[in-house]
């Protein structure tokens, strides 16, 4: 089953701890925790706009930064990636619960 679900790495610099917390665990609900501040994602349309809007409001934007970065449509991207020490598997597809 071909999806329209694009795969996102995000990254954030959050300058305030409490900000901080609140983004990761936002983050959580929305992709899996790759390293510090950066979070694998794969996000419909209509969630990668939840997920910005909801940053968009979080964040502090003259001292807080968030990144995504679109790898493409997730079933079909084979991203290229060096990874030492861990191993990097692309985010796979899994049920949402509402």
């Amino acid at each position: 089953m071909t999806t329209d679900e694009h795969l996102y790495i995000v990254a954030y610099d959050i300058s305030d701890a409490k900000r901080l917390r609140r983004v990761f665990k936002l983050m959580k609900g929305y992709g899996e925790w790759l390293q510090f501040s950066i979070f694998q994602c794969r996000l419909s349309r209509k969630r990668h706009a939840e997920l910005v809007a909801m940053l968009d409001v979080m964040i502090h934007h003259k001292s807080d930064h968030v990144i995504f970065l679109d790898l493409g449509l997730a079933d079909t991207v084979r991203p290229k990636v060096v990874s030492l020490g861990k191993n990097f598997d692309p985010v796979a597809r899994e049920p949402t619960i509402v």
